[in-house]
């Protein structure tokens, strides 16, 4: 039997076939995600670091509208999605609501956490699909390899010839379909575990921007409070 990958395509039937195919579209799909995630997460760390540096800068200083114009700088930074968010809504309400102090900064921490969740969701977005292919890829290969010994002891049945010789065969046919399945599995859930602890780090330092800008309001109102007074 030809065991090259030549050999082995032209002697599967159709069944084993259309799972090869499907595991070849759920392997370039894998492939695809985890490239594209991975560029987008390096992006928002090396844009995150250099906005950081500047809006440490403009908040010590007091120039809320400076961070804001430099959020707009960094569009795949997740800490100036969260901090152009809050200084915007802090912004707006303070200078144009009726709301006391307490529910400006309030109003203002509910578009920090709303901005997180939506930058969240978009980090998150096709990293469910690693999971699914992780999972489905193993069995979709075992469904071809038992279609393969089926298709094998029929043949050896319509034959009449026994033996692990008449069966072999079809045997190493269809088991080529589990290894394809477990080879396309294994990076999926490799870099699914990879992508979620790296969304969680990307969610703690969003925590802690919004729990610092939240600090940063509440200061800048005692200090209007005081200078009213």
């Amino acid at each position: 039997m030809d065991l090259s990958p030549a050999g082995l395509w032209q002697s599967m039937g159709f069944i084993a076939r259309a799972v090869a195919v499907i595991l070849l579209i759920m392997s370039i799909w894998s492939l695809y995600i985890s490239v594209e995630r991975l560029l987008l997460y390096n992006k928002a760390r090396k844009q995150s670091l250099a906005f950081a540096r500047l809006a440490t800068d403009h908040m010590k200083h007091d120039r809320a509208q400076a961070a804001i114009d430099a959020a707009s700088k960094f569009p795949q930074s997740h800490l100036a999605r969260v901090v152009s968010a809050g200084l915007q809504s802090y912004q707006f309400e303070s200078e144009t609501s009726p709301l006391s102090d307490p529910e400006v900064v309030e109003a203002a921490a509910r578009a920090v956490d709303r901005s997180a969740l939506l930058t969240t969701a978009d980090f998150k977005r096709g990293i469910g699909t690693l999971a699914t292919i992780a999972t489905t890829a193993p069995f979709i290969g075992l469904f071809g390899t038992v279609i393969g010994i089926i298709n094998a002891f029929q043949g050896m049945a319509a034959t009449g010839s026994g033996g692990i010789g008449a069966v072999s065969a079809g045997i190493s046919e269809a088991l080529v379909t589990t290894a394809f399945g477990l080879f396309v599995a294994i990076p999926a859930a490799w870099m699914f575990n990879y992508f979620t602890g790296r969304i969680e780090r990307l969610q703690v330092e969003m925590s802690n921007s919004s729990s610092e800008l939240v600090d940063f309001f509440m200061k800048r109102q005692r200090t209007r409070n005081a200078q009213v007074r």
